[in-house]
């Protein structure tokens, strides 16, 4: 599993440990998955005060850390939480990290609006190469020479009865 996909599940699965240590009964329990057994890390006291800042340098055990001393401090009486732990609470939550990290950084319209452009320059010049050793236009595409066929199907009587040789055409027959 990536990095990125495993500070995303340990979240899950620690919460998902501790609900399933929580209301499962000791008879139930094999003594090697008791809560006893398993021995509890104590939390890092990280400081909570412009987390946004230190997200991004913290190593996914901190960030961890972070989460649990949060959701310990929301237990509490929402009203009696400061200032700071509110906003890291919701940063933590919501915060541009993880799954909501935007895909493009700042600057990055420049380089995608300079590449597009430059990609689009290099197909004018392939056509205009392209163009330029191409054959000439065929005879048969002048306007003379479709005014001429278009004299030639009237002499034919060519599809008298909606195309060019019926009364009252206005259309343009051949030419283009």
């Amino acid at each position: 599993m990536s990095r990125l996909s495993m500070s995303l599940v340990r979240p899950l699965l620690n919460a998902s440990r501790r609900r399933c240590l929580a209301t499962a009964t000791a008879g139930h329990v094999p003594a090697s998955h008791s809560a006893a057994a398993e021995p509890k890390r104590a939390l890092a006291a990280i400081p909570l005060g412009n987390i946004e800042a230190q997200w991004a340098i913290l190593s996914p055990d901190e960030k961890n850390d972070v989460a649990e001393q949060l959701e310990e401090i929301q237990k509490r009486d929402w009203k009696s939480l400061s200032t700071d732990e509110k906003k890291a609470a919701y940063y933590v939550a919501f915060g541009p990290h993880g799954g909501r990290k935007p895909i493009h950084e700042k600057g990055d319209g420049f380089k995608i609006a300079l590449g597009t452009a430059g990609a689009v320059g290099v197909a004018g010049l392939l056509f205009l190469l392209i163009r330029s050793a191409s054959p000439p236009v065929p005879k048969t595409m002048s306007k003379e020479w479709q005014e001429a066929m278009n004299e030639r199907a009237i002499e034919q009587k060519m599809n008298p009865i909606t195309g060019i040789a019926s009364e009252g055409y206005k259309g343009k027959g051949f030419v283009q």
